[in-house]
């Protein structure tokens, strides 16, 4: 199809669903939660842009994806996303991408770029060269036996306290940033505001990067 002129965003996070569209200023949103499915988030979504027009939709998705569909069930969640019509469901073109993918995407500037989002959980993508690739690192090992989101999502901060997440936002940073030989992070995420000393070669992202992420993802189709 011919690149919409108006595309609807959705921005799925695990506290709450943003969303905004080509032409306007001001994001909407509802709360989300462990009870929210598929079906529920787009009939929410629905009603809260009766007034607004779009002709595709673009979905961040907060859990593995592949091929515009989701893979897994996210983990902050309800169920039921795996075999979900989106397409069907807004009678629109869909595409969806992981939700950390799509704030990279409209967060980069060029170069190797991680993004890392600090919210709810840990999100994480890396881009190279305009092209992105989601990655899976929130539940992979850290230490003491807990992952890298156990330390620096909604669960670590409330666990450890600013000072010692903080510290351990920036051990993750310089760990990852090793690793994955980047020439820059962007911090994004609800609680990147949190961290005040940026570690080295890093950058503070904005949310609203989300839904730049969103509007990009047609740019070339």
């Amino acid at each position: 199809m011919k690149r919409p002129k108006q595309v609807l965003v959705i921005d799925v996070g695990g506290t709450h669903v943003k969303v905004l569209a080509t032409g306007h200023r001001k994001k909407r949103e509802f709360e989300s939660g462990p009870k929210l499915g598929p079906r529920e988030m787009v009939a929410h979504v629905r009603e809260l842009t009766r007034d607004w027009r779009f002709d595709a939709v673009s979905i961040g998705y907060p859990g593995p994806a592949h091929g515009g569909r989701p893979v897994a069930d996210p983990h902050n969640l309800g169920p039921g996303w795996v075999r979900f019509d989106f397409r069907r469901a807004f009678a629109k073109p869909v595409h969806l991408m992981n939700d950390a993918a799509m704030q990279a995407l409209g967060s980069y500037e060029g170069g190797r770029m991680l993004f890392l989002g600090l919210g709810t959980g840990m999100g994480s993508a890396l881009v190279v060269d305009g092209v992105v690739e989601p990655l899976e690192l929130a539940h992979l090992p850290y230490k003491n036996g807990k992952t890298f989101e156990d330390y620096v999502g909604e669960r670590g901060l409330v666990r450890l306290g600013w000072h010692h997440w903080h510290r351990a936002v920036h051990d993750v940073v310089d760990r990852l940033a090793a690793a994955m030989q980047v020439e820059y992070v962007v911090l994004g995420g609800g609680n990147a505001r949190l961290v005040k000393r940026l570690p080295k070669h890093t950058r503070r992202g904005d949310n609203h990067n989300a839904f730049r992420g969103g509007y990009r993802l047609w740019e070339t189709r």
